[in-house]
């Protein structure tokens, strides 16, 4: 009788652990909710996907300042320390960097191996749990108080100290649960969701690294720029000033030359500013060591880009696009998870078993064993399983609609970057000539201005043209490149198509 209580014991606590970690499920899976789509549910169906929104969200690929936002691809993880002198850093060197340190990228990786993990979990429903024991008991025992009030001739009513040795093995294998069956496909195409979020995850790497190594390439053709506008004015200065000396021009022209070299002086020291907290910002995303300097060796590109048919880059994207791939992967495994809560209304064979010896002491024992197949089938569960099936089925619904809308969302994406890609290419060539009449214009006035035909306010007002020509110019030529890494991520293939878009091939 003891032998049958401590063997049911043992066979009664692996169907507990199991029953645990089930329940336990929906706390993990809230636990992923920084990382996924599928709204929090307390339901053990509703599936875990990838994030979408980073990669649908149209101003992302649009806004210059975008990286700034609170998100992880605007942060890193260090790696070394600062290195003396300055650093050379070309625009593939920041797309490695930050393809190894963005903290987007490494908390994507991580949520990889929590997918994983969670597939693990479902599969070890269906593996033989198996494991060993040895047990040594000393044990003394009341008859009155299990029973037995009455006395027999020769039995006292108290037996023992007895001691019992165990020692043995135990299995415990499911046979057949078609609910514990398509629990485990639901969590692999979840894993398989994770695993193209983690691309996605690349992408978007290469998205804010992009951008924010573009503005910092406009923050230093700014202070170029602006470098060039002060010594045009201080020659501006120097002139006036000469003639003023010399009586042939009055004090207003020096004046006003100098009020003209003091504004360019401010917006000289605004740009250097800018420019190196958009240099901090590239450090940032690409998790470079506080502290390190370094320089851009790749300047602002300018090629027009030959793109393919709307048609074609449409079909691509859907095709190729990890967000949308994810998010079809995460409605296959809330259809997986769909079905394992219908089939809670199913019949489950398990099997255990176990082998081992037993005794009075180690030396005194035998060998015992036990097989047992058990089949339950459901009756009754109070609700617990309609309700499972109805939790299921609206996270089921849910998937869905993100799918199509994200479809929706791809559409207006390929369509928006294509519709940049060729106004900014427009506003360039605009923008370029616009800063050769400028210059020209600057010209004609100062050679005007030197042979004493009018004053310097039409040299002023030609400094100033100038200086919005370059801005234009300057602007134009970002949104043109920004445009070209915009429509690379719509389309899909943003870790490939960027490098070979910024290099004119």
């Amino acid at each position: 009788m003891r032998r049958q209580r401590i063997t049911f014991a043992r066979l009664t606590v692996p169907c507990v652990l199991i029953n645990f970690l089930l329940l336990c499920r929906p706390v993990l899976a809230q636990g992923l909710a920084p990382v996924v789509t599928a709204p929090s549910s307390s339901s053990p169906y509703s599936s875990s996907g990838p994030g979408t929104g980073a990669a649908s969200s149209p101003g992302q690929s649009n806004n210059p300042g975008a990286v700034l936002s609170p998100s992880p691809f605007s942060g890193s993880v260090p790696v070394g320390k600062a290195m003396p002198g300055v650093l050379p850093l070309s625009f593939k060197d920041a797309i490695d960097r930050g393809l190894r340190n963005n903290l987007g990228i490494l908390l994507q990786s991580d949520s990889t191996v929590m997918a994983r993990g969670e597939r693990w979990k479902e599969l070890s429903a269906l593996l033989p749990h198996i494991n060993a024991a040895v047990s040594e008991a000393a044990e003394q025992i009341d008859l009155a108080a299990l029973g037995f009030r009455f006395n027999f001739p020769g039995v006292p009513n108290v037996i023992g100290p007895v001691g019992v040795f165990q020692a043995g093995a135990y299995l415990t294998q499911s046979l057949f649960d078609y609910h514990a069956i398509e629990r485990k496909r639901g969590a692999s195409y979840n894993e398989r969701a994770v695993q193209s979020s983690l691309k996605n995850a690349r992408e978007l790497v290469v998205l804010a690294v992009g951008n924010s190594y573009l503005v910092a390439l406009s923050g230093a053709a700014r202070v170029g720029t602006a470098q060039a506008d002060v010594e045009t004015a201080r020659a501006l200065y120097d002139k006036a000033a000469d003639q003023q000396k010399a009586g042939v021009s009055p004090a207003i022209d020096t004046l006003r030359a100098r009020v003209e070299l003091q504004t360019r002086q401010q917006q000289l020291i605004v740009a250097r500013n800018d420019y190196a907290k958009q240099k901090l910002t590239l450090a940032r995303v690409i998790g470079l060591p506080p502290g390190q300097e370094f320089s851009l060796t790749t300047e602002a590109p300018y090629e027009p880009l030959a793109t393919a048919a709307l048609e074609e880059d449409l079909q691509r994207a859907y095709a190729s696009r990890p967000d949308y791939l994810a998010a079809a992967q995460q409605v296959r495994s809330a259809e997986e998870f769909r079905r394992a809560a219908t089939a809670e209304h199913y019949p489950t064979l398990d099997m255990a078993g176990n082998y081992g010896v037993a005794g009075i002491r180690p030396g005194d024992s035998h060998g015992v064993f036990e097989v047992a197949a058990t089949l339950n089938i459901p009756i009754f569960a109070g609700g617990k399983t309609h309700a499972d099936v109805l939790e299921a089925e609206a996270s089921l619904r849910q998937s869905r609609q993100q799918l199509e809308n994200l479809r929706g969302q791809i559409d207006y994406e390929v369509r928006t970057a294509r519709l940049d890609l060729t106004a900014a290419a427009d506003q360039v060539e605009v923008a370029r000539s616009s800063v050769d009449l400028a210059n020209q214009t600057l010209e004609q006035a100062r050679d005007r201005f030197a042979a004493g035909v009018t004053d310097n306010l039409e040299v002023v007002q030609a400094q100033e043209s100038l200086a919005s020509a370059n801005e234009s110019y300057i602007s134009s030529l970002y949104a043109h490149n920004l445009a070209k890494i915009s429509l690379a991520k719509a389309v899909g293939f943003a870790e490939e198509g960027v490098r070979q878009y910024l290099q004119g091939k």
